[in-house]
């Protein structure tokens, strides 16, 4: 990791901690992220971790943003170096390389590109709730 964190000093480390605490909360919340695929082999063992597309880990990485960090969850991944969905793809594609994760035939690097924009994801979302009381 120190070698990585020296050869692409974009991000810190807690962008890489933030990736695989994303993709374990994407396992632990499958119901909000949406159905998953198997492992990288397709292998349908139900014991077998699934995998997730580029698109459902950008999800789950906005998710457990706003979950974590509330309304600072933007300030917070920019101060990680992470700014777009790109990054995200960065880090994935970082860590397969040192072989820290895993890619299907099917992955590519392109699938994390502009899945929704910063400025809008992470804003916080206000719900008005009308009582009927009079």
């Amino acid at each position: 990791m120190r070698d990585l964190l020296r050869e692409d000093p974009r991000y810190k480390l807690e962008a890489y901690q933030f990736i695989r605490e994303s993709l374990q909360y994407a396992h632990e919340h499958l119901d909000v992220i949406g159905p998953l695929g198997h492992g990288p082999d397709d292998d349908p063992d139900e014991d077998a971790p699934r995998h997730l597309t580029g698109q459902q880990l950008c999800e789950a990485c906005r998710l457990y943003a706003i979950d974590q960090y509330g309304y600072l969850a933007k300030m917070v991944l920019a101060n990680w170096g992470l700014h777009q969905t790109s990054d995200f793809g960065e880090l994935v594609y970082n860590l397969i390389r040192i072989e820290q994760m895993r890619k299907s035939e099917s992955d590519r690097r392109e699938d994390f590109d502009d899945v929704y924009n910063f400025d809008a994801a992470f804003e916080p979302q206000f719900e008005l709730v009308v009582s009927d009381e009079s």
